[in-house]
């Protein structure tokens, strides 16, 4: 194997005069630098964000709840996700195209050189506060494996390579000439730019960073008003370039995002999925992929910061209220659907089949930061907060090796996964955690934010004061902070302390949600060295400011009241039910800690009474909450009774999934009528059931909730997806052979949407005779495939054990069953 030359942090010093790095959320800031080399021709721009964010590298968490998920994603999850990578042949694609190696392209897809990038991207802010030779020596490896695949004009995807007269299905003939937007090319060179930056700012070494530059040089010859005029169907190159442009000085790089943004809806193909149905500047609401979206209003941002662009940040405001007061779940999850990753039209929240994926998660606290960057505004991070205590972080077990890609809100058990064919989100997971002190504290001018709680020790500057600065907290579990300014303060500053929008009975900035009837009964309290102070909440924060001296003590009270969420009316999932939430966590009933292994059936009645306690040995330590609880079940007549009360226990949302898998459901009823009772005792809903596909939804077909069309998603149901033009098949065996004589079925499709189910192509009925031998029905009538009702089929009377649906799926479709009836 080759080596190449390394760059040292004594030599990076020497061409550095000034450096700040911020970086936060994978958001990185130099406000000076003057490198020689690589055609840089100007310093980069003092223009930035006004409000900037404190160093994740001055903070030093010492709390019990980020402090060990850092470590564990340095000691487990990093080298978990390099192990998988390199056992699914990520890594061997790089060699493979640098002729390291014979082979050929080994792994799922194209843009699995990206998780490659993010994993060095995140190892390298963790070799930052966790100094580690031997995976420093590890990410080393991997940018000799990418430097030698590398063209020699700079381009960079290795399925191109090491196939260059077989294109992938999801890449154009020549380069970039992406095919529904699915090449990814772009895509992945921008996590390369965000990697490299991170891997130099790190270690001082320009290995993976001259790389970058090779490759961003080539688009810019490339791409361009007047070259080839193209977008990204994949949204991420504009974050690379931004932080490339702010590393390196080199302008072109910053125009060079803003052009892929402003080309976007310029010709064919335009579509919501990618977001390029109209101009980014005439856009008003979130459509589409949903992190392709968050990361082009990350973009978007970024490039408003830099350049001044008022028209971006008015569409940015725009779309961030059409999520804000409408498509944003209660755990700060984006995307209600599967079909299309992404958002549903307003109000469609669904719980069961709720996709919320772990990516876009991520992708909101990265857009939510740069939205306060920009604005100030607390509402900002009273989002950033929600989705990064309950959706970003249930993506991931407590142990730190096993991951969720979607993320609902109800299930029938579910299990979190070692990997995935399409692997981003254990890969983003691996970038962000490390990045997460970053979010803490933020400057502009005289004023310091404090914007999230946590014990931490930190160092940094408040305009021109050196300050030293700690917290002391049981957050997210007590409400008490204690700040405290260093030895060596002697200044003036503004102290800005966030109170988030729950501590003031509002818990997001809209009605989409509010707080049921009861109020907080602890009030948000302010000391200074003991003594009370005036409370003033403005714009969401309490302003201190004086001149502060050493050893200074602020006390911050947030009362941690237990409250009854209830949802906007027109948030059909969500009615006759409520959502338990205590701080900024939001919790959840699963079967683990209740009766039967049970809770789907539950409801509380309305105003019920809860106890709270910290329970040191359950999921890591966490604050439970319990109540009361009845049972419901559906009787042949299809009545909904109530059985007897019966304790019940919940637990924060994000620590679901850590044991044997169980049902969960966080939004909880309080009306018998929108509960989920237990099935009826019918044949079908007293059967064993099974499928060629298996999935937890695979139990929805019985569940006796009729949809109100063939594309509800408000109700469970099971579908074959990602198969398609496949014969598949679900059956049923019998508690009891029985006499049957007529079947109904209500097939799933998500037509017109983007959705990849219709209707089967065709079907039939087979009964099991008393010889073991599956036969087919007898019937006059043909088998309907018709949408949006229920199909049925009358057939000679039968006595059978077990029933069987053969179906024929479409050509390049899947299908799916909503409720499959026999009697």
């Amino acid at each position: 194997m080759k080596t190449k030359k390394k760059t040292g942090l004594k030599s990076r010093l020497k061409c550095i005069m000034l450096v700040l790095v911020a970086v936060s959320g994978s958001f990185c800031l130099l406000i000076s630098i003057s490198c020689t080399g690589h055609g840089t021709t100007e310093k980069a721009r003092s223009g930035d964000y006004p409000i900037q964010p404190v160093p994740f590298t001055a903070v030093k968490m010492t709390d019990d709840f980020w402090a060990p998920r850092i470590r564990i994603n340095h000691d487990i999850t990093i080298p978990i996700a390099l192990k998988h990578c390199y056992a699914t042949g990520r890594i061997d694609n790089f060699m493979i195209a640098g002729k390291l190696k014979e082979g050929v392209f080994s792994s799922d897809a194209p843009f699995d050189d990206s998780d490659v990038y993010k994993i060095i991207e995140g190892a390298s802010y963790s070799l930052q506060s966790m100094p580690d030779p031997a995976l420093e020596s590890r990410i080393d490896t991997l940018i000799d494996y990418i430097q030698e695949a590398q063209e020699p004009d700079g381009y960079l995807y290795t399925y191109r390579t090491i196939h260059p007269d077989k294109p992938h299905g999801m890449s154009g003939k020549e380069r970039w000439l992406e095919t529904i937007n699915m090449s990814h090319e772009l895509y992945n060179v921008g996590h390369l730019y965000e990697a490299a930056v991170a891997h130099y700012l790190a270690t001082g070494k320009r290995s993976l960073l001259d790389v970058a530059i090779k490759n961003a040089n080539l688009v810019d010859q490339v791409f361009g008003w007047g070259k080839l005029e193209l977008w990204p169907g994949h949204q991420e190159i504009e974050i690379g370039l931004a932080k490339l442009y702010r590393v390196t000085g080199e302008k072109r790089y910053l125009d060079l995002a803003k052009f892929f943004l402003d080309v976007r809806a310029t010709h064919e193909p335009q579509n919501t999925y990618a977001q390029s149905h109209k101009p980014v500047i005439k856009q008003d609401e979130a459509v589409g992929h949903s992190v392709r979206a968050v990361y082009m209003y990350s973009g978007m941002a970024d490039v408003a910061a830099l350049t001044g662009n008022e028209d971006y940040i008015k569409a940015i405001d725009r779309i961030w209220h059409d999520i804000n007061d409408y498509k944003l779940y209660i755990t700060g999850g984006i995307g209600a659907a599967g079909g299309h990753e992404g958002f549903g039209d307003k109000y469609e929240l669904p719980n069961r089949t709720a996709y919320c994926e772990t990516c876009a998660s991520i992708g909101n606290v990265f857009w939510n930061h740069r939205m306060f960057m920009l604005h100030g505004k607390s509402d900002y991070y009273d989002i950033l907060e929600r989705t990064l205590y309950n959706g970003l972080i249930a993506g991931i077990q407590l142990t730190g090796d096993r991951f969720f890609y979607p993320n609902p809100l109800e299930s029938q058990g579910g299990r979190r996964s070692e990997w995935f064919g399409c692997a981003c989100c254990p890969s983003n997971v691996s970038r962000f955690i490390p990045s997460l002190p970053g979010y803490i504290y933020n400057t502009e001018g005289d004023n310091l934010y404090v914007n999230l709680y946590a014990s931490n020790k930190a160092s940094f500057k408040v305009g021109e004061k050196d300050i030293e600065f700690s917290q002391e907290t049981n957050y997210p579990w007590e409400g008490k902070v204690s700040m405290k300014f260093g030895h060596d303060c002697e200044s003036r500053i503004n102290l800005k302390l966030r109170v988030p929008g729950w501590a003031q009975n509002k818990p997001i900035p809209s009605d989409l949600y509010t707080f049921e009837g009861q109020k907080n009964q602890g009030k948000v309290s302010v000391s200074i060295n003991g003594k009370s102070k005036k409370v003033k909440v403005e714009n969401g924060y309490i302003s201190l400011n004086r001149k502060w001296k050493a050893d200074d003590v602020i006390v911050l009270e947030l009362p941690m009241d237990i409250h009854r969420v209830k949802a906007n009316e027109a948030i059909i999932a969500d009615r006759g039910r409520f959502a338990i939430q205590r701080g900024p966590i939001v919790y959840c009933l699963e079967g683990c800690d209740n009766k039967d292994n049970k809770v789907l059936n539950l409801m509380v009645e309305k105003n019920p009474s809860f106890m709270t306690s910290y329970n040191p040995g359950l999921l890591g330590g966490i604050q439970t909450i319990t109540g009361k609880a009845h049972t419901t079940s559906r009787t042949l007549d299809k009545q909904i009774v109530m059985g007897e009360e019966q304790p019940f226990t919940a637990i924060p949302y994000f620590a679901w999934a850590n044991r044997t898998p169980a049902e969960m459901m966080v939004w909880i009823p309080d009306d018998k009528e929108f509960s989920s009772p237990a099935p009826a005792p019918t044949i079908a809903g007293k059967s064993k059931i099974s499928a060629s596909h298996q999935t937890r939804t695979l139990e929805a077909v019985k569940d006796q909730y009729e949809p109100v069309n063939s594309d509800d998603h408000t109700v469970n149901f099971y579908h074959w997806w990602p198969k398609n033009s496949s014969k598949e098949w679900i059956r049923y065996d019998f508690a009891e052979p029985a006499e049957v004589s007529v079947c109904k079925v209500y097939w799933f499709d998500d037509s017109p949407r983007n959705g990849g189910c219709r209707v089967p192509e065709s079907w039939k009925l087979f009964y099991l005779d008393d010889k073991g031998n599956w036969k087919e029905v007898k019937t006059k009538d043909p088998h309907s495939v018709d949408k949006d009702k229920y199909v049925t089929v009358l057939f000679d009377k039968v006595k059978t054990s077990a029933m069987k649906l053969d179906v024929q799926l479409p050509e390049k479709f899947s299908s799916g069953v909503h409720e499959w009836i026999i009697e």
